[in-house]
């Protein structure tokens, strides 16, 4: 294997993980509501490869650094975050200021797996938050690095 990759779990990796992509959107879209969907919480994330690492990008708006949680657990990497509504002592949505009177932001949730490759340098794995932006940069081990050889005459 030689890129990181989502990790769903119960899936099988073979060439029925699209229909079971595709089956799974189906359903999710018939059982949820339009704003269930509308404010869905799964970071669109990117990934790309550098000759001595990889790079993961996470969208998180709205999200504080102190909400994300980041576990290395073997070689899945899984980024998780959970974002509470604030409540009075009445237990209603609301603060010190006052109980709301329309809530329309919500509460979210969120959790991403990644399976990384045999490549990857597990103590090699750094985190910058930035401008709602979660970027970790995931080192390659020195031997699965690229390197030139000069010819000597």
């Amino acid at each position: 294997m030689k890129a990181v990759t989502l990790y769903r779990p119960g899936i099988l990796e073979n060439a029925l993980g699209g229909f079971d992509r595709y089956f799974d959107s189906m359903f999710r879209d018939i059982f949820s509501s339009p704003a269930d969907r509308i404010f869905s919480r799964v970071p669109s994330v990117d990934v790309r490869e550098t000759e001595k690492a990889y790079v993961l990008e996470a969208e998180l708006p709205g999200f504080d650094e102190k909400d994300i949680e980041i576990r290395l657990n073997g070689s899945e990497l899984t980024i998780e975050s959970k974002k509470l509504v604030e409540k009075n002592e009445d237990g209603e949505a609301g603060n010190d200021n006052g109980n709301f009177i329309i809530n329309e932001r919500r509460a979210s949730s969120f959790c991403r797996s990644f399976k990384l490759p045999e490549n990857v340098n597990s103590e090699g794995i750094s985190a910058c938050f930035k401008n709602g932006v979660l970027s970790l940069e995931i080192q390659k081990k020195a031997e699965a690095q690229t390197r030139v050889i000069q010819i000597t005459k």
